[in-house]
């Protein structure tokens, strides 16, 4: 999952240095929301209530 919020902040970043404003946004928002579930899932990893086996 990390590497898909990696690809996709690099996807935004070029689709802004090349004026895609609206490419830009979108992988930016998508990057936004995996970062978001990436760190729920950690915090609950970290308090216990998801155990990894």
């Amino acid at each position: 999952m990390l590497e898909l919020i990696l690809i996709l902040l690099v996807v935004a970043a070029v689709a802004a240095l090349l004026g895609f404003g609206r490419i830009s946004g979108a992988a930016l928002t998508g990057a936004k929301i995996l970062i978001g579930i990436v760190l729920v899932l950690f915090l609950l990893v970290l308090l216990g209530i998801i155990a990894i086996a």
